[in-house]
């Protein structure tokens, strides 16, 4: 008996298989987690760019008009590729100095959600809007669902505002057309 104890406890066959067979679970938690992580990371990364690119490029206009949304509107699609971009919400809105230190809206188009109503007040940070000035504020919502949902289980929302002066005017006026 002691002999047959022996024997098993210096035996080492098929050791590694179960040493990979207990490691295995958490090398592939990592490898999709770390995945997972860098994608949403990816897709927090376009949203800022598309935040910030899309009141950059209204604020180098001095009108805009319903042709002229719908072409940017487009090319900030592509800002999110591969992403798909039904799950995007972008509003643009020129803000205008309200003659007693706040903003009002003058405009606001929005790709797959609500623009802001033309009147409304709009909060800005402090020293951003002078009198009889304005400012394109870009607002990117994103609903990123992960490709795998190995890790992460659940949407996640990501959001980003921008802020832009325009270049050319004191305030960018909407055509119709």
């Amino acid at each position: 008996m002691l002999k047959t104890i022996k024997s098993l406890r210096n035996a080492e066959s098929g050791m590694a298989i179960v040493e990979f067979a207990l490691v295995l679970p958490a090398m592939l938690a990592l490898v999709f987690g770390a995945i997972e992580v860098t994608d949403a990371l990816i897709c927090k990364a376009d949203i800022s760019n598309t935040a910030s690119t899309a009141a950059d490029l209204v604020a180098q206009e001095s009108q805009v008009s319903t042709t002229d949304m719908n072409n940017i509107f487009s090319a900030l699609g592509s800002l999110i590729y591969p992403f798909p971009t039904a799950s995007a919400t972008i509003v643009i809105t020129s803000v205008i100095d309200d003659g007693h230190g706040g903003g009002v809206v003058d405009w606001s188009k929005a790709y797959n959600g609500t623009a802001r109503a033309q009147g409304s007040a709009v909060t800005i940070p402090t020293g951003l809007l002078t009198t009889g000035g304005s400012v394109v504020l870009s607002e990117v919502t994103y609903t990123y669902t992960p490709l795998s949902s190995v890790m992460v289980r659940f949407p996640i929302t990501m959001s980003n505002q921008f802020y832009s002066h325009p270049r050319r005017v004191a305030q960018i006026k909407w055509i119709s057309g």
